[in-house]
């Protein structure tokens, strides 16, 4: 649609009933404009790096509020403003035809509106009685996915299937609120603009920055990756034929089955994580080699899939991807020389790359320090099942940071190095790692509760977080309880239900839900000093997605809006 079409659209539209502006929002475009010059200047002065936190935006806001010398009613309205700016160039590098379009169904004339409803909104019908039909059809042509339904739950189902990397929306301050934690976790670029008026039904809104939002394009100076056609790369890189074409003819068994193995489904975060920091950091002028990426990619995934085997042997696991294990298999020798090969594989993959030595060292003394590490927190695991005894939350998370942890530091640590990033990065990357690795290893004792599976299966096969919450909060016989789970001596079917009576009776899955949504948080306060946004979106999605695509979407601990008080003193849940 042209400008003049357009004008004669919002010519042509019925005007609703005035109203005054919400308390929240300025009452003058002059006033509204006038903001939005201060924020604009903060933005290009300070230069933050999206995406912004809520503490940060907060941060921000407060410094806006004060040069300006603005009431605190509208701290709000001045988050969304700087948020907006903050992404504005990184939402414009988005093509069209990868972003949504959210419009609210109050800016309809409801007195004239002849629109009809279905299971995702309002179904426009062209009657011209409000600017809907004129935002919806231009950005149509642009090639937007368009919605004229409330927020939340329509925009999150959407981000979450990667179809959409981008939203434009207009909504009142109090749905922004609402959607603004689950699209700042999603570290979705976006861009609010906020309704004049509350109330759901003939509200107002800034026309001019709606249609600037729609129309927004990138003058190529902005990166961005996408994240859906760099996981389907990193994919491609285990079929049979590219294993192949990096690693060689295989020869004999041994290699066979490490071939056979690495090939076998995973959600393969690991290499993904080692391309995300390599593609963020790679600037065109790189001396790595066209296949040095593939090659640190496979080294990444030959330690994990090493680390697999052997997890499986020493915790006498026979199924592994809906499969036999691979020592259930062949035998406990064949598996644990296959797992050997892979991490020589790994180690070989690294020196053979083409990267200057100072890397290939610092690759080398990375991927060494994670496997050091790895191993001691595996043998801590271990030595607690040849005796097994309560162990308190802080020496379990300790068994997480040294056994889960490091595999994601280096997957992101050599990354980083074949991309040359500047210094510093890997230690930022560190901090991340280890609070995402702690994150996850929560999680997955969360699952592990909530298994289908045979019910002795949750009880202390291994040092649970869970238990260890419960044995720190419970007294007496229900303490004595709990240390039976832990020493593996509950007998039958009634205790086994007694304990998982207690461990509701105590709040136990919400109190470690917590402890995940912390370490969560803090895996996303430990990106702040990255200056590239495209790594800090992408590791900021990668952190959503793992934590949403559990049990097919199972949300565990979904953002909301945090709690002040532990955000100020950055500690942990209590037990």
């Amino acid at each position: 649609m042209t400008r003049k079409r357009t004008q004669q659209a919002q010519a042509s539209a019925a005007k609703p009933r005035r109203r005054g502006t919400h308390r929240s929002i300025p009452a003058t475009r002059a006033a509204r404009q006038a903001v939005l010059g201060l924020v604009r200047r903060r933005i290009a002065a300070q230069r933050p790096v999206p995406p912004l936190s809520l503490s940060e935006l907060r941060a921000l806001s407060d410094e806006v509020l004060a040069a300006g010398k603005l009431p605190e009613k509208f701290r709000g309205f001045v988050a969304v403003l700087i948020n907006n700016e903050a992404w504005r160039d990184s939402l414009a590098a988005i093509p069209h035809n990868r972003r949504l379009l959210l419009l609210p169904k109050c800016l309809r004339n409801t007195e004239r509106c002849r629109a009809k409803w279905d299971e995702f909104g309002l179904v426009c019908a062209g009657c011209g009685a409000c600017l809907i039909h004129a935002y919806k059809t231009e950005a149509e042509q642009l090639g937007y996915t368009v919605l004229v339904a409330e927020g939340a739950p329509v925009v999150m189902s959407l981000v979450r299937t990667g179809k959409i990397e981008a939203v434009v929306g207009a909504s009142c301050m109090a749905a922004l609120e609402r959607i603004f934690p689950l699209i700042e976790a999603a570290a979705v670029p976006g861009i609010a603009i906020p309704l004049l008026r509350d109330g759901c039904a003939d509200t107002g809104i800034d026309p001019d920055w709606l249609w600037n939002a729609i129309r927004l394009e990138s003058d190529g100076s902005s990166p961005t990756l996408d994240i859906d056609a760099l996981r389907r790369r990193v994919d491609g890189w285990f079929t049979p034929r590219a294993l192949d074409a990096v690693l060689g003819r295989a020869q004999g068994q041994t290699a066979d089955l490490a071939r056979a193995w690495l090939a076998k489904s995973g959600k393969r975060w690991r290499p993904f994580l080692a391309a995300c920091a390599y593609e963020a950091y790679e600037n065109g002028d790189t001396v790595a080699g066209p296949d040095d990426l593939h090659r640190i990619a496979l080294a990444v995934e030959c330690f994990h899939k090493a680390s697999l085997i052997h997890d499986d042997i020493e915790d006498h696991d026979t199924m592994r991807y809906g499969q036999m294990t691979l020592h259930a298999q062949y035998g406990v020798p064949i598996a644990l020389n296959v797992g050997d090969f892979l991490i020589g594989e790994g180690y070989r993959l690294i020196a053979e790359s083409s990267a200057p030595a100072g890397a290939r060292a610092a690759m080398l003394l990375a991927a060494a320090h994670g496997h050091r590490s790895l191993c001691l927190g595996q043998g801590s695991e271990l030595s607690w099942t040849r005796e097994p005894k309560p162990l308190t939350s802080a020496q379990v998370i300790d068994i997480f940071r040294q056994k889960t942890a490091p595999a994601f530091e280096v997957a992101l640590r050599l990354g980083a190095i074949l991309a040359a990033a500047p210094a510093g990065v890997p230690d930022v990357l560190a901090r991340f790692s280890e609070a995402l690795g702690i994150a996850y290893q929560i999680r997955d004792d969360i699952q592990d509760w909530r298994g289908d599976g045979d019910p002795t299966d949750r009880l202390a096969m291994r040092p649970s977080i869970l238990l260890a919450i419960a044995h720190e909060r419970a007294k007496g016989r229900a303490k004595r309880l709990i240390g039976g789970a832990w020493r593996r001596t509950l007998k039958g079917p009634a205790q086994e239900k007694a304990l998982a009576a207690l461990m509701d009776s105590l709040g136990i899955e919400r109190a470690a839900i917590d402890r995940l949504t912390f370490y969560r948080d803090e895996a996303v306060s430990a990106l702040r000093p990255i200056e590239s946004t495209a790594l800090k979106a992408l590791l900021r999605r990668v952190n959503f997605k793992i934590f949403t695509d559990a049990h097919g979407g199972d949300s565990l601990g979904e953002p909301q809006a945090p709690d002040a008080s532990r955000r100020r003193a950055g500690t942990e849940p209590a037990a």
